[in-house]
């Protein structure tokens, strides 16, 4: 058994390398902002799949989405755009005021009324802020977060020197926010963590609690937290969960296969 899980863990550390290899190399061509999808007629409510907005996380761009947007758009998501929030942003409220502010002119411009988001890492957690914070249940449909530190998160200490680092410790003031009183929420909310996510610090940070939210958590085996945008059998649950038309739907497993078995 043990040798099982080193062998698991050496596996897993191996393809952590591999994307961050990768993701060095692609990081340059996300700073720039995407080119926006064409603005629909005035007044008109388009049918179809609702938009989807990618958030990525701490220190990172939109091109950590690369794969999962090929994904997407391979299932039928054919407005996909992903959100350069500032590198200057000190502050996880100002980061999910500025999430408002596209969706309201990504809803605009499409003639959606909702959008869904998807945010890996500290974007899940600014997503949450703005639907749970800022009205934007009213607006977001399906808010799927990957390995996001819904309790706080204690890896790397020194770290702290950065405000928004400190806003992801346990116990801080913004993650009591989270914790209070969210009645009449209308979103529903995904939240995939990995059993071997070292960032998560523990891993079952990344599941999601909380009484008044409509939620299901899904553990994945075997996959770092680099790994969860780019990884096919998340990609996979990403899109079930995005097309489930209710929390209780089947397809939605509690446990995914890692990435040993799929990779």
């Amino acid at each position: 058994m043990e040798l099982t899980k080193v062998t698991t863990l050496m596996k897993a550390t191996a393809l952590e390398l591999a994307v961050l290899t990768g993701h060095l190399v692609l990081y340059p061509s996300g700073i720039v902002a995407e080119r926006l999808s064409p603005a629909a007629p005035a007044a008109v409510h388009l049918p179809g799949r609702r938009p989807v907005v990618l958030l990525h996380g701490f220190v990172d761009n939109r091109s950590v989405f690369v794969l999962l947007r090929r994904a997407l758009a391979r299932h039928g998501r054919d407005c996909v755009e992903s959100l350069n929030y500032s590198p200057l942003t000190c502050d996880l409220r100002a980061a999910a005021e500025e999430l408002g502010r596209r969706v309201e002119e990504i809803r605009a411009r499409t003639g959606h009324a909702e959008v869904d988001v998807v945010g890996h890492s500290l974007g899940g957690l600014v997503a949450r802020y703005y639907v749970q914070r800022l009205g934007g249940d009213a607006y977001v449909r399906t808010l799927v977060m990957l390995g996001t530190p819904h309790s706080g998160t204690s890896v790397a200490p020194l770290a702290d020197a950065h405000p928004l680092v400190r806003q992801m410790r346990p116990g801080s003031e913004v993650l009591r926010e989270l914790a209070g009183p969210a009645p009449g929420c209308r979103t529903r909310f995904v939240s995939f963590w990995s059993d071997l996510d070292q960032v998560m610090v523990p891993v079952e940070t990344a599941r999601l609690d909380h009484p008044d939210l409509l939620v299901h958590n899904v553990r994945v085996s075997g996959i770092g937290h680099l790994a969860l945008p780019v990884h096919p059998t998340v990609a996979a649950g990403v899109l079930e969960a995005l097309d489930a038309d209710g929390l209780e739907d089947p397809a939605m497993r509690e446990e995914r296969p890692g990435a040993g078995s799929v990779a």
